[in-house]
């Protein structure tokens, strides 16, 4: 059984939809921990409330990145994480912390990368006049919101939206995608090849409008 630890800091909302993925025997994989850098946040009860270990390091109790992500790091590394998971992790990493953990951390990101990078996806996505918008899971690099894309989904940008409706349709779609990403890594499906993921075989048939990568 391959262990993934996941990074929160918030409500976790893609937790949620992680544990219920777990919790289903022939997905292979256990969450180890759940660690987050705000004591006080929401998704620290949820993954008590599932068993799951959890721990805390608090970014505001370090002088520097440097060494928060030094803490941070030894703390993953403690419980033994194959897969670093990032859901609603509200802080940059550095690029030494990144490159620690090539080729296992993964991210999802609310929109379609490379559009709309960053932060306040929704508004600049309704300030543009997209017609389609969605999120994306990735491998983490030291580019922000640039790794390479594991998987996408797209949904509608309707007449009407405002901020509020279309986060909650592409939230409904992360949390579809994240899970599916990581079963793909349990099951030894996904490899990086010249900075592209394939996916070997060919994506599921699921429930969202899927972008997939190229499959051999």
């Amino acid at each position: 059984m391959k262990s993934i630890v996941i990074l929160i800091s918030g409500r976790g909302s893609n937790l949620r939809a992680l544990l219920d993925a777990v919790a289903d025997p022939a997905l292979a994989v256990r969450v180890a921990a759940v660690i987050s850098n705000r004591p006080a946040a929401a998704g620290l009860d949820v993954a008590r409330a599932a068993g799951v270990p959890t721990a805390v390091v608090d970014h505001r109790e370090f002088g520097d990145r440097q060494t928060f992500d030094a803490a941070l790091a030894e703390c993953i590394e403690g419980f033994g994480a194959e897969l670093v998971v990032l859901a609603g992790f509200m802080r940059i990493l550095g690029d030494a912390f990144v490159r620690s953990f090539a080729g296992r951390l993964i991210n999802i990101h609310p929109s379609l990368l490379p559009s709309f990078p960053g932060l306040d996806t929704h508004r600049r996505a309704l300030d543009e006049g997209v017609r389609v918008h969605g999120c994306t899971v990735h491998f983490v690099t030291p580019a922000l919101d640039h790794g390479p894309i594991i998987v996408q989904a797209a949904v509608p940008v309707l007449d009407g939206d405002d901020v509020e409706l279309l986060s909650a349709r592409v939230l409904a779609a992360e949390h579809q995608i994240y899970p599916l990403a990581v079963r793909w890594w349990a099951e030894g499906r996904l490899r990086l090849e010249e900075g592209r993921v394939r996916l070997t075989p060919p994506a599921d048939v699921a429930p969202v409008t899927l972008i997939s990568p190229t499959v051999v």
